[in-house]
């Protein structure tokens, strides 16, 4: 097969699905998020703490996705050219983070300054009267203060926009020109950005997860989170390219070779996620400190254990004991199950990241815990899709598409 004889624009019959499906994540995402906006007037403090836990799961799947992208410019594997405009798609939806990220600022008092909900190892680094009393907090206060906060959330999210805003500014001009120059500019860039991308990432979980509890600290959270991002997200590409490839142009171009290589790297990022999951656990038992162990005392008490226990093997045993098989990586409708299996539990595993630290002694599960993440993923899918319709689902002048589209027919 060459480029030549093939039309990469989405085909009438995928601009319907794509379109009737973007309809009904739209709608449904509108109603639940106003659904979860009128929770506030009813307990504003579980509103925030509902929408933040929403907010870092949907905003990794973002930014896992130009992580993908970065990585694909590097190294030039045909496995990238396949899922480069899902990645694109996704990744021109990061400025929609800039503005769901203000919600968050006007809910530091609840987040990280109320009183009430911390147990007596938190430390609420937002009010002002227990900092004035607690060493701890005033020695992190040059670090944990509200402009800071705000900024760094601001320049996280305003750095990975301008990335997604070049790599697609780059990507077009590859389309209408060709040639190496655009491929060579989005690499250049990709190297400092993937860096950049764990900083950020690692800063963004110490933020606005782990200072939930001040006085915590893990050397470990923010590679949980990296590697939570790049799972999240290669789960999320792979429900898309099967979705992608029931009609054509896609259907002509996917075949099990390309999923066997994403099976592959949803396989080895489940084994790496629980890799950095069971480190941190085992260094926290054995040093046994005071200073260490209070996240995991309010996660393995209370009811939040069976939530735990769950994860353990939705997250990890029943996903890595099925991608362990060759045939369902090639299986198109069985690889995206555990993919969405993933997604979901991705999606539980960041609510018992966070959410305990307010209920340290029960565990505490409220309706705006589901209808705060179906809002968002509804809103951010629809405008996913719309930027998914408005280009070739293959970048024709890609250097390596000759060789992706050989790769999966070897």
């Amino acid at each position: 097969m060459t480029t030549a004889s093939v039309d990469f624009r989405v085909s009438p019959e995928l601009a319907h699905d794509i379109t009737s499906l973007r309809t009904k994540a739209g709608v449904i995402g509108v109603i639940f998020l106003a659904i979860t906006i009128l929770g506030a007037f009813l307990d504003t403090g579980q509103f925030f703490r509902s929408y933040l836990f929403s907010f870092v799961f949907w905003v990794g799947l973002s930014v896992g996705c130009m992580a993908w992208l970065m990585i694909q410019y590097l190294s030039g594997g045909a496995w990238g050219v396949m899922i480069r405009r899902v990645c694109e798609s996704a990744v021109k939806t990061l400025p929609l983070w800039l503005v769901l990220f203000v919600p968050l600022i006007f809910g530091i008092p609840y987040l990280y300054g109320n009183l009430t909900l911390a147990g007596p190892d938190g430390g609420s680094w937002a009010n002002p009267a227990l900092v004035a009393r607690d060493a701890v907090l005033r020695h992190k206060a040059l670090y944990l203060n509200t402009p800071f906060w705000i900024a760094r959330g601001f320049i996280y999210l305003g750095v990975w926009a301008f990335c997604g805003w070049f790599f697609n500014s780059q990507s077009d001009r590859e389309d209408r020109e060709g040639g190496l120059g655009p491929n060579h500019a989005m690499a250049k860039l990709a190297a400092p950005g993937l860096i950049f991308w764990a900083f950020a990432v690692t800063f963004m979980s110490t933020d606005w997860v782990m200072s939930v509890n001040a006085h915590w600290f893990s050397t470990m959270f923010g590679l949980l989170f990296i590697a939570g991002q790049g799972l999240s997200s290669m789960s999320f590409i792979i429900c898309v390219m099967v979705m992608l490839s029931h009609r054509k142009p896609m259907s002509e171009l996917i075949t099990a070779r390309h999923m066997h290589d994403l099976g592959k790297f949803l396989l080895a990022n489940t084994m790496l996620f629980a890799y950095f999951s069971f480190s941190q656990f085992l260094i926290t038992w054995a040093g046994n400190l005071p200073e260490e162990i209070p996240w995991y005392k309010h996660r393995l008490s209370g009811g939040w254990e069976s939530l735990g226990l769950f994860l353990v093997i939705g997250h990890f045993a029943l996903p890595f004991a099925l991608l362990l098989s060759s045939d369902l990586k090639r299986n198109f409708k069985r690889l995206r199950a555990v993919a969405l299996l993933i997604i979901v539990m991705r999606l539980i595993g960041v609510f018992w990241e966070t959410v305990p630290e307010f209920f340290p002694y029960h565990i505490h599960i409220s309706w705006m815990d589901f209808t705060a993440p179906i809002g968002i993923g509804g809103v951010w899918l629809a405008y996913f899709l719309t930027n998914l319709l408005k280009r070739p689902l293959i970048p024709a002048n890609d250097p390596n598409l000759e060789r992706a589209l050989a790769h999966g027919r070897e």
